[in-house]
């Protein structure tokens, strides 16, 4: 079997994989490259996955990156539904699950995050809902219909966000968390407590403080039971408690890991030739003056592209400040910064439209800034925690608006 060569190959076909084809491409439009993807789709956004496509916002057609024909003309290879196996940076080779051998003269991580599997009995059963994939949401919506009875386990952004998503679709739902009120590790606990109250108001059956202790399977039906002995049956069972790096490559390799592959501002590995980004990458925040992995749509773009770039030896840092945002019924919001739920918070808060701004502060600085139902202001939220300013909350009144 022949060994083929690139001058950049890509592991990973997801978003930070997509966006990093385009980087490459901005500054070298003729260099070999090749894109390996381990699934059978071409890249594609994830958000759509629990937002749009349930909602009918967006065609199915439309939740891809780039049509296959962009691809062409853009003189990228496509390798779907591909595991590489091995990489030996001594010899820039990767090698496949299946044996085939590529050579690189640089090459790019994009291997994303995989979910976390229930550490239960029952946790592996076939026909659950590890909800990250696409192949995960054609599945369900062709599962679920009006008056199915779905439970969702975890109380995070997925686990709330696929909650409301079948509720308005018409699904029985029952959201189970362990947690002390939504999205705890965010949401400050006055609005964690109101967004549960709201899911109720739309008939979502909240079990909070209650973990799951085992699955089963009865015919067509799962059951699951609570560490209360309670025992919920379901047609279906999405599963939302988090994702894990894909580091074993990296591992394998002898790449410094840590918390996600460990890369510097210019997106570059322990190995010279080796840059990572998106979900699978620790990178210097340089706003926050931290080291972060995050697991966010904009930074996948974002740093994605700018790791792309500097593959083809652009020499950019990336300083970008990435943004996130969330749908719970008729709740939304943008977020920007440290938004933890362990920080100090203000609300500049307007009850009679439920509409505001939660600061994070510590030490008087804003940290991080989310804007609830209040759209457009992320600029400004960046600039203001960029300024590292001690303010009172007299200040803060009114300066994101």
């Amino acid at each position: 079997m022949s060994v083929l060569s690139y001058r950049y190959v890509v592991v990973g076909a997801g978003l930070a994989g997509a966006s990093a084809v385009e980087g490459i491409r901005e500054v070298d439009p003729e260099g070999s490259l090749l894109l390996l993807g381990h699934e059978k789709h071409l890249p594609y956004d994830r958000p759509p996955l629990s937002k749009k496509l349930w909602f009918g916002k967006m065609k199915l057609e439309k939740v891809y990156v780039h049509p296959e024909e962009w691809y062409m003309e853009a003189g990228v290879e496509v390798l779907p539904h591909v595991d590489v196996a091995g990489l030996d940076p001594a010899a820039q080779r990767l090698t496949t699950a299946g044996g085939r051998q590529y050579t690189y003269e640089k090459l790019l991580l994009a291997t994303g995050a995989t979910p976390r599997p229930l550490p239960l009995p029952g946790g592996d059963l076939e026909g659950l809902y590890y909800y990250r994939y696409l192949d995960d949401y054609l599945r369900l919506r062709e599962q679920v219909t009006a008056g199915a009875r779905v439970t969702v386990i975890g109380g995070g952004f997925i686990g709330s966000e696929i909650a409301a998503a079948l509720n308005m679709n018409h699904a029985a739902v029952t959201l189970l968390y362990p947690d002390p009120y939504l999205v705890d590790r965010v949401f400050p606990d006055y609005l964690g407590r109101a967004l549960e109250e709201h899911c109720r108001g739309k008939g979502v059956r909240l079990l909070q403080g209650q973990q799951p202790v085992a699955l089963e399977r009865e015919g067509e039906q799962y059951v699951t039971v609570t560490d209360t002995d309670e025992r919920i049956v379901s047609d279906a069972v999405v599963i939302g408690i988090g994702v894990t790096p894909n580091l074993s490559l990296a591992e394998s390799a002898g790449l410094q890991v840590g918390n996600g592959v460990v890369v510097d501002e210019y997106c570059r590995t322990s190995h010279p030739n080796i840059h990572a980004a998106g979900d699978v990458a620790l990178f210097p925040y340089t706003a926050l003056g931290q080291t972060r992995r995050i697991e966010h749509w904009d930074h996948a773009i974002n740093h994605g592209r700018q790791a792309g770039r500097n593959l083809a030896d652009a020499g950019a840092p990336y300083d970008y400040m990435p943004y996130f945002y969330s749908d719970l019924f008729e709740f939304g919001y943008e977020a920007v910064g440290d938004v933890s739920s362990r920080l100090t918070t203000f609300a500049d808060w307007q009850k009679e439209n439920d509409t505001g701004v939660i600061y994070y502060l510590q030490e008087g600085r804003v940290r991080g800034a989310m804007m609830c139902n209040v759209w457009d202001q992320v600029p400004a939220a960046r600039e203001l925690i960029q300024s590292g300013k001690q303010m009172t909350e007299a200040e803060l009144k009114g300066a994101i608006s």
